[in-house]
């Protein structure tokens, strides 16, 4: 769930303008490698402590900001977790996120 689009990405999607991948699913930004040190640098009104995930809003990651499709950006993007810094533009998951939203593929 990089926020930081790629320049080099062939499929020529821009991250900051989609967001698509942070507002899919309440399960997505589940922890999975961090270890407590990793958690500890994102700010406790992100996490949902109890279900082991970033905080959500509906599907909604709460520490993402914006309109989805149009300009977004992640207020904890310098420490989120693994899950969001493995989802990549055009993966198979961007494209479900996008897909989803009514986004292009």
């Amino acid at each position: 769930m990089s926020l930081v689009a790629d320049p080099a990405d062939p499929a020529g999607f821009a991250c900051q303008s989609c967001g698509a991948c942070c507002a899919y699913s309440a399960e997505w930004p589940r922890f999975s490698t961090e270890d407590d040190a990793d958690l500890a640098r994102i700010p406790e009104v992100y996490v949902d402590d109890p279900a082991g995930r970033m905080r959500c809003e509906g599907d909604r990651c709460s520490a993402l900001e914006g309109r989805i499709g149009e300009a977004v950006a992640c207020k904890v993007y310098a420490v989120r977790p693994e899950v969001c810094r493995t989802c990549e533009p055009g993966d198979p998951e961007c494209l479900i996120a996008r897909r989803h939203h009514g986004l292009p593929v």
